[in-house]
């Protein structure tokens, strides 16, 4: 009989998951609360829906950590990669795709799988017993009852911290008189229709210190009593919430004018805001680095202030949402099982990675140990020299759970390396991290079965 694996979330982790369930020959039955029951921040039912951004981050495989991992998952079969490729669209040595058809894309493959189904239904506490092998991908907005019902069987307060969203702008409305195309140091130049991305608008020092001083003071979202003692996610900080630390944070954060030059003066701008496209169409672009909590209002009057956007027609604003994570080096194993409860696995942004690609990673892991226990194998990690089996490692015990935050994937959760130049000397910066990378790619090829071990 084909064994069943129960996955609850439809998420990217989720969608990974099933995927990878499915092309291991066992079933794999998807749980999507959505439409059913909506989060604040999703504004579809669709599977594998990109919400903060639509950017998947750097795909250099050589020397980021992310790009790398984007390269494992590649050579793992990952669903979601496959999909990021087929509908990618400018962003310089970035990876962001047309976030509408990616989705569709994930969701078309899995509802056609034979093996694969989904029932839109809401799992309001722990999944029984009698469903077998389960995984939970519920991601940062678990539904509140899911969420007490890990609290209750774990005794533990899951973490929690505020994301926010960017607004996205129609391009038609930004002004390319004063705004222009270019990639920071025209990086992408060597990709058909690479090096000129990102739209880029011009701010002097006088126009960064308004907009900054309007930030500060701009009307923001209230939160609830329960919200209030919350913590930020450092990578994911509200915009005004930068500007609150300090008038030159956002010039040296998402506002850096490093690598540009305004084509009208030919020197560098004091400040820069930057747009990524957002859709295969080219028609929408979203604000880089722009995720707030301002007031919509505000928003529409504060970003409007910015050389460029005087007339920008927002079809998306800002927003802001809390995500819950559990403390996985507590609560895991090193399959990601629930110790507690182990036919229960966890995957995605719940166990305190963060990122869309991180996601989809231990999505797939948390699979793979799945359909190995389901048939009876052993299931042997990916080794930590790796960028799958860093994060690994990372939530599952390499971090402290006393301090446990969510973490993007990095060169700084892999082991040490001995590789030195041709005078003897230990490789540092970016020498280092390409014979990082080499290793990984090495070590991932050994853990897949695609070569041997030297």
């Amino acid at each position: 009989m084909q064994k069943t694996v129960h996955i609850v979330g439809g998420g990217l982790a989720g969608s990974e998951a099933a995927w990878q369930v499915a092309n291991a020959g066992l079933k794999a039955v998807i749980h999507e609360m959505r439409p059913i029951r909506m989060t604040e921040a999703h504004k579809t039912a669709g599977l594998a829906e990109l919400v903060c951004s639509n950017s998947f981050r750097s795909d250099d495989a050589e020397y980021n950590a992310v790009g790398l991992l984007h390269e494992e998952l590649r050579r793992s079969g990952s669903l979601i990669m496959a999909s990021a490729d087929r509908h990618r669209v400018p962003a310089g040595s970035a990876l962001a795709v047309d976030r509408d058809d990616f989705s569709a894309e994930v969701e078309q493959r899995l509802r056609e799988h034979p093996a694969i189904s989904v029932i839109n239904e809401e799992v309001p506490g722990l999944p029984p017993a009698d469903w077998g092998s389960t995984i939970v991908a519920t991601g940062p907005l678990t539904a509140p009852g899911l969420a007490e019902a890990i609290r209750s069987v774990t005794g533990e307060q899951s973490l929690a911290f505020f994301d926010a969203i960017a607004p996205i702008v129609h391009r038609d409305s930004i002004d390319m008189s004063t705004a222009w195309f270019q990639s920071r140091y025209d990086k992408g130049a060597d990709v058909p229709g690479g090096g000129a991305d990102y739209i880029n608008c011009p701010l002097d020092r006088a126009a960064y210190e308004a907009f900054v001083a309007a930030l500060v003071s701009g009307e923001k979202t209230a939160f609830k009593d329960w919200e209030k003692d919350t913590p930020y996610f450092e990578g994911c900080l509200p915009i005004e919430v930068m500007a609150e630390r300090g008038l030159d944070t956002l010039a040296y954060g998402p506002m850096k004018p490093i690598g540009l030059t305004d084509p009208r003066t030919g020197r560098r701008p004091h400040a820069v805001v930057q747009l990524r496209q957002d859709n295969a169409l080219g028609t929408l672009f979203n604000m880089v680095g722009f995720q707030t909590k301002l007031k919509h209002a505000e928003q529409v009057r504060i970003f409007r202030t910015i050389p460029g956007l005087t007339t920008a027609e927002f079809v998306r604003l800002g927003g802001i949402h809390r995500n819950t994570f559990i403390n996985s080096p507590k609560l895991l194993d090193g399959e990601l099982r629930l110790k507690l409860r182990p036919h229960i696995r966890f995957a995605g942004q719940i166990t305190g990675c963060e990122g869309y690609i991180e996601s989809a990673a231990v999505g797939l892991m948390a699979a793979r140990f799945a359909a190995a226990e389901a048939t009876g194998h052993s299931a042997s990690p990916p080794p930590p020299t790796t960028a799958l089996g860093a994060i690994l490692a990372h939530i599952t015990g390499g971090a402290d759970a006393a301090t446990y935050q969510p973490m993007n994937v990095n060169f700084g959760l892999f082991p040490e390396i001995d590789a030195r130049d041709s005078r003897g000397r230990p490789l540092k910066g970016r020498d280092r991290k390409k014979a990082l990378a080499v290793r990984a790619l090495a070590d991932i090829d050994v853990w897949l079965g695609r070569k041997q071990a030297a």
